[in-house]
């Protein structure tokens, strides 16, 4: 197979297949990018929750050494929260806020995905588009004198490589998108698992404050009820 049939297959294509090679690119680039980035977020965030789980309750220098451990990590983003504002360290604020910072850093976890996933749908519609014009340029050879059945069927032949590729991008692409969908869930995991462990070993019981206030607020009432 020379490099003059291949030209000679995109060309017939109506050049289809030379987009194709650029999708293919893309979603190479793509997957090889996430992969290595997801690679390199699980196992860091892995050892981060193995020292955290470790970690005795309302130790902030242990904290600010596995901030220092974590570096450019999401899971670094949620111990600073933890250690931001330790005198309203509230279970349930502190909560809201571990959930607001874990909002903040999924999108940076599954960017560029939707670029493997409009590969993946755009290239078997490509690859059809470069048959039917493949196809139609083999048709119309019936209309010139002397023109034989067998250059017709190699013509069409020739045309169905287009829909082949985009069936290869289109399996090669949905096979690393699921599973680069699946290492983003599993490190979504990796941080709610670390906000639970924050919680427990950070955030402060709120009931104690929550009966002052409460009496606080009845305290009036009372007065009123004695006629104090």
């Amino acid at each position: 197979m020379s490099l003059q049939y291949l030209l000679d297959l995109a060309a017939s294509s109506g050049g289809t297949l030379y987009l194709m090679v650029a999708l293919l690119l893309v979603a190479l680039t793509v997957i090889v990018e996430r992969a290595w980035y997801l690679y390199r977020l699980m196992a860091g965030g892995r050892a981060i929750n193995d020292s955290v789980a470790g970690m005795p309750k309302s130790r902030a220098d242990l904290l600010e050494s596995a901030i220092r451990q974590a570096g450019g990590l999401p899971h670094a983003e949620l111990m600073k929260v933890a250690l931001s504002h330790p005198d309203i360290n509230d279970r349930q604020v502190l909560a809201d806020r571990l959930e607001e910072s874990i909002l903040h850093e999924i999108p940076k976890l599954d960017r560029s995905l939707w670029i493997l996933d409009t590969a993946v749908t755009l290239a078997p519609l490509l690859g059809l588009f470069g048959t039917i014009v493949g196809m139609f340029n083999a048709f119309s050879g019936l209309g010139q004198n002397g023109a034989a059945a067998t250059q017709v069927t190699s013509g069409v032949a020739e045309a169905l490589i287009a829909t082949a590729g985009g069936l290869f991008i289109a399996m090669l692409g949905v096979t690393f998108l699921n599973s680069l969908n699946t290492r983003v869930k599993l490190l979504v995991h990796q941080l709610e698992t670390l906000k639970q462990m924050l919680i427990n070993r950070f955030g402060h019981s709120g009931h104690a404050g929550g009966a002052d206030a409460h009496r606080a607020v009845r305290s009036p009432v009372a007065l009123a009820r004695t006629g104090t």
